[in-house]
């Protein structure tokens, strides 16, 4: 089963010996408790929000099962596994799996676009972490919906900033025809995706595609410009437009598998690099293939310190927050149950009041925090962009607490 991380478990990833310190580290001070968690308020705030996070992950676990029963079942008649399985074989046995925007697409389109028809996320692949890029063919036969390009874009500029090797299970038929008018005319269009593509390959970021479906229109350039493409016999298909059109075009009766099967495209155009029997050996040669890339993970330019705990329970999140919108709370307090140490260096403490911003370290790592609290004035205002400025000349990540309830 594809692990993929809750919130707690994400926290936990890539962290070294966590420790506790009872002293406080240079420029930084513990945020004291001020939270009575057997008050009435908490209690119904936590109860609230148990409730909200119930509903999240019911309805994540229902776009993670994809297209309905049907879709799945004809998905697997036709010898195919089923994309998460794809992405469960493609990572290293037991590794976590970081997926992104489980919910894009929810309640967009009249149609049920789970997950937006596509898997993104972060693995490890031979050790090496990647941006998995996996189109979800029992979802409308993986065909592009807008959100899907958008999803997809935001995966490749993860990986692009970050330097993740990517890795696509190709299975699309392009654009879906309904939208196509809306896939195009945007920032993030269609063709970014081969835009991205060719960027990063040029940046020396690997771009691996294995073809175990339809590759047809617009999915057809990601395994033509990947720098390495692995395609499954009598399964994957590579072509512009498919049978059905040629013949309406030519009057040419072919095959798909002789129009632009595996056969093919490994033996007479060169378009694919290897040639897989089944899914499984797909993904097989998928992991030679990063195994391969004598990749390593750039350096951190960060200042680590060893991980810590906060001081205080990260359980009691929920009852600070709530699920009021209109009701404030102290945003130093949820700050205090996500830091190390719960230690916090504040930034302009006494200027902007409305608006929170310091220093601290989250799983070791150093961070810079921006957290709403309150509406926001323009001195807030002025704080934040001077805060993030000051963050973006140092190199330090930055956190944002959004929770604004209004500007004045």
């Amino acid at each position: 089963m594809l692990r993929t991380l809750s919130w707690q478990a994400q926290r936990q990833l890539g962290r070294g010996v966590v420790r506790r310190y009872a002293g406080s580290q240079a420029g930084m001070t513990v945020i004291p408790n001020t939270i009575e968690p057997k008050s009435a308020q908490f209690l119904e705030n936590a109860r609230r929000m148990d409730k909200a996070v119930a509903e999240l992950e019911a309805a994540v676990a229902k776009a993670a099962l994809g297209g309905s029963e049907k879709a799945r079942q004809k998905h697997v008649q036709r010898g195919k596994l089923l994309p998460r399985q794809r992405v469960e074989k493609l990572l290293d046995t037991g590794s976590p799996f970081l997926e992104l925007s489980q919910l894009a697409g929810r309640g967009l389109y009249e149609d049920d676009v789970a997950g937006g028809g596509i898997i993104t996320g972060i693995g490890r692949v031979r050790g090496v972490e990647c941006m998995v890029v996996a189109n979800d063919a029992t979802v409308k036969g993986g065909t592009y919906y807008p959100i899907t390009v958008k999803k997809h874009v935001r995966a490749q500029e993860i990986a692009r900033e970050n330097r993740l090797p990517c890795v696509y299970l190709v299975d699309s038929g392009g654009a879906n025809l309904p939208h196509q008018a809306e896939v195009f005319p945007d920032r993030d269009h269609f063709g970014r995706i081969f835009y991205n593509q060719a960027n990063m390959s040029a940046l020396r970021i690997p771009q691996i595609a294995v073809v175990m479906g339809s590759c047809t229109a617009g999915g057809a350039y990601v395994p033509a410009m990947a720098d390495e493409s692995i395609i499954v016999r009598q399964q994957g298909t590579i072509f512009l437009a498919g049978p059905p059109l040629v013949r309406a075009a030519t009057g040419e009766v072919v095959s798909a598998e002789e129009l632009g099967g595996g056969d093919l495209h490994s033996r007479t155009s060169g378009v694919t690099d290897h040639l897989a029997s089944s899914d499984e050996h797909a993904l097989e040669l998928a992991r030679e293939a990063i195994g391969s890339l004598n990749w390593q993970k750039p350096a951190s330019q960060l200042a680590m310190r060893p991980a810590e705990e906060p001081l205080y329970p990260e359980a009691e999140l929920g009852g600070i927050v709530g699920t009021n919108l209109k009701r404030q709370f102290d945003a130093k307090q949820v700050i205090a149950r996500i830091v190390d140490g719960s230690r916090f260096q504040e930034f302009k403490k006494l200027y902007g009041t409305t608006l929170v911003t310091g220093f601290a370290h989250i799983a070791g790592h150093p961070v810079g925090i921006v957290a709403n609290n309150g509406i926001l004035f323009s001195e807030s205002a002025q704080k934040g962009a001077h805060f993030i400025e000051l963050c973006a000349q140092r190199g330090i990540p930055l956190v944002f607490l959004q929770n604004i309830t209004g500007f004045m």
